[in-house]
């Protein structure tokens, strides 16, 4: 069970609503459907259990001070608004996306003289409160800023296309698998989530347009005028990996691309990939993935 009250802002005694606007679409899956869902072998990953699209959704808001078992995912493609999680108030503008963690306490509104307009869904699942947080998609930090909003908001769009349709396995399993999908692509921003992500993304983006080069940590740092240390803690902190290990995995995998498509000797390959020494390049092939190059090529091409 959950609460979800009208909220009524103090300083103009708004009333904000939790739906009913005009033009909107709609669906809330019946909660013993949900359940029966998320039992079936097979069917426990992931279920939208409700989604919709609000255009110019003006006076919408909700508080939830009882956290509700489902992540919340809206997405703004026009107006603005704002949300609220235990760390504080964030804005929301166009082009956001709010991503609100299960079994936490928020709140979140549409600004009162540019409302928003809103793709979203609710998403239940075992998986995805752990998934989340890998992904740094947190309370302490819900509103996101992809590049690119259209795939994202393309995959809601679908979610609630599929779960109009019917309530079948089929259609559910569908709105599922677009929903993580969405997910997925918002886990992929997590260098885009504060001020410090494009500086990352501008070294990653380096480091693959230069994979054969020699390229040092305060090389990458003194391109983002940083001390090698603390751009050290920044790359860890939003790719996940350290520099130098981030390298090596952009050189294997176009390593293992040239092994697959071209008949290029390995020593060839490992020159290409920025390892003039193949003996050590071999060493570093095998340490990652646990065979040899040849063995590699064998396995892949015999």
């Amino acid at each position: 069970m959950y609460l979800d009250i009208p909220m009524v802002m103090a300083h103009n005694r708004r009333v904000l609503i939790p739906d009913g606007f005009p033009g909107q679409r709609m669906l809330v899956l019946p909660r013993p459907r949900v359940r029966e869902f998320l039992n079936q072998p097979g069917t426990a990953r992931l279920v939208v259990t409700d989604c919709g699209y609000f255009p110019r959704a003006d006076s919408h808001g909700r508080r939830r001070t009882v956290p509700i078992g489902q992540t919340v995912v809206m997405a703004c493609v026009d107006g603005s608004g704002w949300c609220e999680t235990e760390a504080g108030r964030f804005p929301v503008q166009h082009g956001q996306v709010v991503v609100l963690p299960p079994r936490q306490p928020h709140a979140y509104g549409a600004d009162a003289h540019d409302p928003w307009t809103l793709w979203w869904f609710h998403a239940a699942s075992p998986e995805v409160e752990a998934f989340l947080a890998s992904a740094g998609m947190s309370g302490d930090n819900p509103v996101r800023r992809p590049r690119d909003l259209y795939p994202i908001v393309s995959l809601m769009s679908e979610v609630l296309s599929w779960m109009e349709r019917d309530t079948t396995n089929t259609s559910l399993n569908a709105a599922a698998g677009a929903a993580w999908h969405a997910l997925t692509l918002l886990a992929s921003e997590r260098s885009r989530s504060d001020d410090a992500g494009d500086v990352i993304e501008h070294a990653t983006e380096y480091l693959r347009a230069h994979i054969a080069d020699r390229v040092t940590v305060p090389e990458l740092a003194a391109m983002a005028s940083l001390s090698a240390s603390h751009f050290s803690a920044l790359f860890k902190r939003h790719v996940g990996y350290p520099v130098l290990q981030y390298q090596t995995m952009l050189r294997m995998s176009r390593a293992r691309e040239l092994l697959d498509t071209t008949s290029a000797t390995v020593a060839a390959i490992a020159a290409e990939v920025g390892y003039p020494d193949s003996f050590y390049f071999a060493r570093q092939f095998k340490k990652v993935h646990g065979m040899t190059a040849r063995e590699y090529r064998d396995q892949h091409k015999g």
